[in-house]
């Protein structure tokens, strides 16, 4: 078992860095092309858009052997990306685009494989241990990706990264198949567990994937939200260069790993809910340290931040794993995706529209919304006589 541990870190290590290379690189590349920001910001929502169809594409996974699906998309995806030696001028600039999108879809049906296949390479008792490592190493490319990606952008240009982004794919599709799988019983679907309907009523008929996913949900997308604030934050209330933005981002995402290397055992120890709970009030803390006019401070909020997310992400990805039936692990993994990736897309715009009440404001409504949420969670113990009476 820990190989097949080791296999799926090096999977989100590799995965993460050529896709978070790529992705800065598109609005760059885009940007130099056309002089448009606007433009070079629709690369971005070319990659999320396609999450709303999570549900859809989940259900293939259930359908068909999910390593090869997953292992056939990689080599597609690298495949498409050398398409990008074709953009020479802004007439090519459309291909970008395809190609962002293919990436969207691309972590659809990868990000629901994994998750689905992920209870049949490993123990129930290590999902949570090795989702928050692979956590720490996607965060940990965050960090060093994009640096990388730019500044080979810079020296030799976006074909360049086309070939970098390109052989990473071909490289993860190895690690798969090097993947020991326990074999896992046929699946037919049904009538009754075809389709849409399948993967929502699951997701929400059990309060141990229910919880820990809205939870999730809600902290990201008011991280979503809060990010337009912390623009605000540094620039009009800290008076700080719009550098000291890259000093926040270091802070979270140190938080971010530090916090997945340990939440496989708070997992353990708590359960998932309760971890999602205590990630969601963390992030709800970091949102509020933010508001505070004292930059030190503002970089904790940051690192409380970076610590809560994956803690509420991790808890409900392991939750998913252990309390849904393998046949239906494929669409209910991409339909808990939606639920939780997919409010970004209008709480981005939202928040930038909140942002004009003040920088605070969007801040402390995130820190509200989050609260909010985990005390929805709360349920009293019963009192002693009624359960001497159970």
């Amino acid at each position: 078992m820990r190989r097949n541990a080791g296999l799926f870190v090096a999977i989100s290590l590799l995965s993460g860095f050529g896709s978070s290379a790529m992705s800065l690189v598109s609005g760059i590349w885009i940007l130099d092309l056309t002089g448009s920001t606007g433009l070079a910001a629709l690369a971005g929502l070319c990659v999320y858009a396609p999450v709303l169809a999570g549900p859809w594409l989940g259900g293939l996974l259930d359908r068909v052997p999910r390593r090869p699906l997953v292992i056939a998309v990689n080599l597609v995806l690298a495949t498409v990306l050398l398409a990008l030696f074709a953009v020479h001028g802004p007439g090519q600039t459309w291909l970008i685009f395809t190609v962002s999108c293919a990436y969207g879809l691309s972590y659809v049906l990868i990000d629901a494989g994994e998750t689905a296949l992920l209870p049949s390479a490993l123990p129930p008792g290590e999902l949570g241990i090795v989702n928050g490592w692979r956590s720490s190493a996607q965060e940990g490319m965050k960090l060093i990706a994009p640096l990388a990606g730019a500044g080979l952008y810079a020296w030799r240009g976006g074909h360049a990264v086309v070939v970098l982004s390109a052989a990473t794919p071909v490289l993860v599709a190895i690690l798969y198949a090097a993947v020991r799988l326990h074999r896992t019983p046929p699946h037919r679907p049904t009538r009754r567990d075809n389709g849409l309907r399948a993967g929502i009523s699951l997701l929400s008929a059990q309060r141990a994937t229910r919880v820990p996913v809205a939870l999730a949900a809600v902290s990201i997308a008011m991280s979503g939200f809060s990010t337009a604030a912390i623009y605000a934050i540094v620039v009009s209330e800290l008076r700080l260069p719009t550098t000291f933005l890259g000093v926040l981002a270091s802070a979270q995402g140190a938080g971010s790993i530090a916090g997945g290397l340990i939440v496989g055992r708070l997992i353990n120890r708590w359960g998932s809910i309760a971890l999602a709970a205590a990630g969601t009030a963390l992030f709800a803390i970091g949102c509020l340290a933010r508001c505070l006019p004292w930059w030190p401070v503002t970089v904790a909020g940051a690192v409380l931040a970076g610590i809560g997310l994956p803690w509420t992400l991790v808890a409900a990805v392991t939750a998913v794993q252990t309390n849904t039936p393998s046949t239906l692990l494929g669409r209910v993994s991409a339909t808990a995706n939606t639920a939780m990736f997919g409010p970004l897309v209008a709480a981005i715009p939202l928040g930038s529209a909140a942002v004009h009440l003040g920088a605070r404001p969007p801040l402390v409504a995130a820190a509200v919304f989050c609260l909010t949420a985990v005390a929805a969670t709360y349920r009293p113990l019963p009192r002693r006589s009624e359960r001497l009476i159970g």
